[in-house]
């Protein structure tokens, strides 16, 4: 027998299969998926490799082969359907095929288990005599050890050599003779604490059509993907959980993920208290330890639910029948490093290849989806209204050039102050969310609110800063480029600069203005440490604060009851962002801030603080109208050949040599048009590029990047396999790194 391996060097640029021989004694443990030591090379060095499939025949003379030199018993076993979705990763997105297999191991290694012991008598009879004697010979240590068992019939092992001050040797003596056995006891790190409780929530008409739909489904057999939308505080959660229940009945496992690390506190302390201990987590916060044990817990049947961010979807269940992705529309299930896939792609491939479903769950479904649900891609289940007769708030936008006008040059308006008074006043709690996404130096005039944009693009211009001050304006799409502006060319008002507001600088002002309220904040400063998301949560849920300042973490599916108003700072920075999806994004946020208020039955209040009060975005997101929205930004993205009417590729190539990252920019750019000729698809591409990244220069290495758009999404992945090859051993290109990233979600 013979094994494909792939070689685990992260250094080396290796993308292919080596075939080695599998020595009788290894055939057993020799799977698909198995991680092995082989002799690679010259020197036959033992390097790690991993089996990603098994043949009978020699690809090469037998003679040339080198046969296996171990298996790794200890290793994590890859299971085949890993690596099938590893190739399927590596296909879709590009990168090499240990960057995928890198990508869907999310523990790298195995971690010393921790083990708890116990001392058990097997003998009574043989354990008093022995006492007798223990006694007779004055052997005190003995006598301690057969009393404490005599009388309770077990003991914890470290107490016995611990408190007890008993020799091991003593111990293993004894178990020799067969008077006591030890038994061990695997511990598992990280695991929820939570105890399982009834579940007294009954489920309204809205919620139980939706469960039912699914649920159906799962019984008849028939598997699909639903898009959940449901206004914020409708109760999309406890369908999911009414649906997992059903998984979990026939037998099978649920994947949840979430898009911050910030809900995995809430998100688990609700399930752990529906399904008890059989929830298990995942994210960076945890130590090696907890993760390995958290996998392998998983891996070996003590887990039914796993709940986490996207690469909790590579959690190696033995039959997944469920994947869940709440909020879906959120840009952090896109990955940032190669391959780029997105999780919310990935889990339906994923789910065709172990015969699961899928629920994609949002009260913003991203434009995406819901264009496949309008297209009946995608199965649309609907709730539109909040969970126990509760009320959508009421959202008051105030317009901050009115307020400039009025003489107000605080970052808080008149009409948020006065709420934020008597709310304190009422003992309710209020949130302050500093809209921070999409900062990127973006330029704008306070007096009219106008933001310098792209004639070209419609998107927001970058300023390009000489030390503290901007300098110039560019486009990040075209190349379109401008002096920065001394005054508005609209209004020609001088109050025109690059905007920012931060937190900390929140809540400083909060403190000033309301000396006697309770403060927390929430940010990336706030919650470093591994407990800081649950610390800060947790205290402001046990009404150890008044008020929560904080940036997006904060409005993403935390349930307050207290919480009646949101303030709202700054809608327009990620309104102005760099970026087509700029409007889609600011939906979102302020649909989802808004959400935040009012959860409980107690009527909640909203303000939206912006300089483009008439912006569909803002104006929709007021009125918690989606379809609105979706109508405006739908329209836009056809207009303009954005995703998902069409498809964009975005092609990044880094060098360290400048006038090298232009030539083969250049040269990239020659490759990829006589692609798309070959293929006979030149008039369905349109190519943008290349043109220099809004950050040029990272880590020493220059940025360029090339845009194609085309409707054909089979198109472009053809171009990027061409690509791929055409350039693998290409001597221009030694020096250069190429990233591939298919409909990005944000600009380069």
């Amino acid at each position: 027998m013979f094994a494909d391996i792939i070689v685990d060097i992260s250094h080396e640029n290796l993308d292919k299969t080596f075939q080695y021989a599998i020595p009788a004694e290894m055939l057993e443990k020799a799977v698909v998926g198995a991680p092995v030591m082989i002799p690679f090379g010259k020197g036959n060095r033992l390097i790690k490799g991993y089996i990603t499939g098994l043949s009978e025949k020699a690809k090469i003379d037998e003679s040339r082969i080198k046969p296996i030199a171990s298996v790794e018993e200890k290793g994590l076993v890859m299971e085949s359907r890993t690596i099938e979705l590893a190739e399927k990763m590596r296909s879709l997105y590009g990168g090499t095929m240990n960057d995928a297999l890198r990508t869907v191991t999310p523990v790298k290694q195995t971690v010393k288990p921790v083990v708890s012991k116990t001392v058990v008598l097997k003998d009574r009879d043989l354990a008093a005599r022995l006492l007798v004697e223990a006694r007779q010979k004055n052997h005190r240590a003995k006598v301690r050890f057969l009393t404490e068992l005599l009388q309770s019939g077990s003991a914890d092992y470290e107490l016995l050599v611990g408190k007890l001050n008993i020799a091991r040797k003593t111990v293993s003596d004894f178990e020799e003779l067969g008077v006591t056995e030890v038994i061990e006891t695997r511990q598992f790190r990280g695991g929820a604490a939570v105890q399982k409780q009834e579940n007294g929530i009954v489920l309204n008409e809205e919620q139980q059509a939706a469960v039912d739909t699914v649920t159906g489904d799962l019984k008849n057999g028939i598997k699909g993907v639903y898009l959940l939308k449901g206004v914020t505080g409708s109760g999309k959660t406890e369908v999911y959980m009414s649906v997992i229940e059903e998984v979990v009945r026939q037998g099978r496992q649920a994947i949840m993920l979430i898009p911050e690390i910030a809900l995995t506190y809430q998100t688990v302390s609700r399930f752990s208290k529906r399904f008890g201990d059989r929830v298990s987590f995942m994210h960076s916060r945890l130590s090696d330890g907890e993760k390995y044990d958290q996998y392998l817990r998983a891996k070996e049947g003590g887990t039914d639910i796993m709940i986490g961010p996207r690469s909790a979807l590579f959690t190696p269940f033995k039959d997944p029948g469920l994947i869940i992705i709440d909020e879906e529309h959120e840009s952090s299930y896109k990955s940032e490093n190669v391959p780029k896939y997105h999780a919310r792609e990935l889990a339906i491939e994923y789910a065709k290849m172990v015969g699961a479903s899928v629920i994609l769950g949002s009260a913003t479904p991203s434009t995406e989806s819901y264009y496949r649900a309008k297209r009946g891609e995608y199965r649309l289940l609907e709730l539109k209204n909040r969970a126990g007769n509760a009320s959508l708030p009421k959202v008051h936008i105030t317009d901050m050039r009115e307020e400039l006008k009025a003489g107000n040059m605080s970052m808080f308006s008149r009409k948020l102050k006065s709420l934020i008074e008597d709310r304190l006043m009422k003992k309710q709690q209020i949130m302050l969310f500093i809209n921070r996404r999409g900062y990127a130096g973006f330029v704008s005039c306070r007096a009219c609110g106008t933001a310098m944009r792209c004639p070209h693009c419609e998107v927001s211009l970058t300023a390009h800063m000489v030390g503290n001050r901007p300098e110039r304006l560019v486009c990040h799409y075209c190349g379109y480029e401008i002096p920065m502006p001394k005054t508005c060319p609209e209004c020609g008002s001088k109050y025109i600069a690059a905007f920012g507001t931060g937190t900390q600088k929140v809540e400083e002002y909060v403190k000033k203005v309301f000396p006697t309220a309770r403060v927390l904040r929430m940010d990336a400063d706030t919650t470093k440490d591994k407990q800081g998301h649950e610390r800060v949560l947790s205290a402001f849920s046990n009404d150890e604060a008044d008020i929560l300042v904080g940036t997006q973490m904060i409005v993403k599916g935390h349930d307050f009851a207290r919480v009646t108003l949101m303030g709202i700072i700054a809608a327009d920075l990620s309104l102005n962002a760099t970026d087509y999806r700029a409007g889609e994004r600011t939906f979102e946020l302020l649909a989802q801030a808004a959400g935040r208020s009012g959860r409980a039955g107690t009527d909640g209040e909203v303000v939206i603080q912006t300089y483009n009060p008439e912006h569909y975005a803002i104006v929709t997101a007021a009125k918690q109208d989606y379809e609105e929205f979706y109508e405006n930004e739908i329209a836009f993205r056809k207009m303009l050949g954005y995703p998902p009417a069409s498809n964009l590729l975005a092609v990044l190539l880094t060098s360290g040599d400048e006038a090298e990252a232009d030539s083969c920019a250049e040269f990239l750019y020659t490759l990829m048009s006589a692609c798309f000729e070959a293929f006979d698809a030149a008039e369905q591409v349109s190519m943008i590029g290349p043109s220099k990244c809004g950050v040029e220069k990272i880590k020493d290495r220059y940025r360029r990047v090339i845009y194609s758009k085309s409707a054909d999404y089979g198109l472009l992945v053809r171009c990027k396999d061409s690509i791929e090859e055409r350039i693998k051993d290409d001597k221009a290109f030694e020096k250069c790194s190429i990233q591939f990233d298919f409909n990005p979600m944000n600009g380069y």
